[in-house]
């Protein structure tokens, strides 16, 4: 009864905010039933990462899920989780710094018939690392992501992309950055001189 009273008071809390993903704590938690996600938030717990990302967005998919007709959601195979643990380490650090307070995944792992499917890059971090999609507050100010990517982007083999959608990618596959177009030429963030 308490779990069922704790999701409903989640629900509602969602309701009332403007959400840029239809795949909610709902969804989640219908798929879910039908999938194994226990040893994923235990490697989370033990790694003291579980809560960096709510976990019904840090196993989104890709947002064509429907027109792909795959799973909108979707657990990374286990050989890519040391992956997951460096890109939600950097993301713990990015939130610990202020740089990166508010956002919400909206794609991280995708398996490669999907990644295809959605127009993603052939060999995509979020097939073959662990990559997230996120959108910022109209509000928030990008310009802090960039100055840590061009002063610490290298420690943390930091990729860094942005889409026309506004969408901005993150990843640890790569120190890197490209701008709308998808190439580093019109990089989101000039390298440092």
């Amino acid at each position: 009864m308490k779990g069922a009273r704790w999701l409903l008071l989640a629900l509602g809390m969602l309701g009332a905010a403007a959400h840029a993903d239809e795949r909610d704590l709902w969804m989640f938690a219908q798929w879910a039933g039908d999938h194994q996600t226990r040893p994923f938030r235990q490697m989370l717990v033990d790694a003291r990462l579980y809560g960096v990302v709510p976990i019904h967005q840090l196993l989104r998919s890709a947002s064509d899920w429907r027109l792909c007709r795959a799973s909108p959601f979707a657990v990374p195979p286990v050989s890519n989780w040391p992956a997951v643990r460096a890109t939600l380490s950097l993301l713990k650090v990015l939130d610990q710094q202020g740089i990166l307070r508010q956002f919400e995944v909206v794609s991280a792992y995708r398996d490669p018939g999907l990644n295809r499917c959605a127009g993603g890059a052939l060999g995509s971090a979020h097939t073959r690392a662990f990559a997230v999609d996120i959108l910022l507050p109209a509000w928030a100010d990008p310009n802090p992501l960039c100055r840590f990517w061009q002063q610490s982007g290298p420690a943390w083999n930091m990729g860094l992309g942005r889409y026309p959608s506004g969408r901005i990618h993150i990843d640890t596959a790569g120190y890197r950055t490209w701008g709308d177009d998808g190439r580093s030429g019109s990089s989101f963030c000039a390298r440092p001189s």
